[in-house]
């Protein structure tokens, strides 16, 4: 038998339909978008921020820091810096507040034991 056979039902899309009108993945749906939203806004706000800067106040980026680095390659490199930092982040959220409750749905549908 089939991983899609096993699970709630006889009906695999009215089972899937119930999982998702489920209480905890309700509770999935709202955690993930609790994070994402926002961090994606402060992220794209940054960029803009970034872009802006480079476009409309190039004497502001152009200002040397030490040696040949400028306001400007600070900030692109904090760009990177960001994206792996915002990454870490959401891997801690993730193994904190979204997988427990994922696993849990997942065992409730393959119905396995823990």
């Amino acid at each position: 038998m089939s991983d899609t056979d096993q699970g709630l039902g006889s009906d695999p899309e009215s089972d899937w339909e119930k999982v998702q009108a489920s209480p905890e993945f309700v509770e999935l749906r709202r955690r993930l978008r609790v994070f994402v939203f926002p961090v994606s806004a402060l992220f794209l706000l940054w960029y803009l921020l970034y872009v802006l800067l480079a476009d409309y106040a190039t004497g502001f980026m152009s200002t040397k820091l030490f040696g040949n680095i400028t306001v400007g390659l600070v900030f692109g490199l904090l760009q990177f810096v960001s994206t792996f930092v915002i990454t870490g982040l959401y891997v801690r959220y993730a193994n904190r507040k979204l997988d427990p409750l994922a696993d849990k749905i997942r065992h409730e549908v393959e119905g396995v034991e823990r």
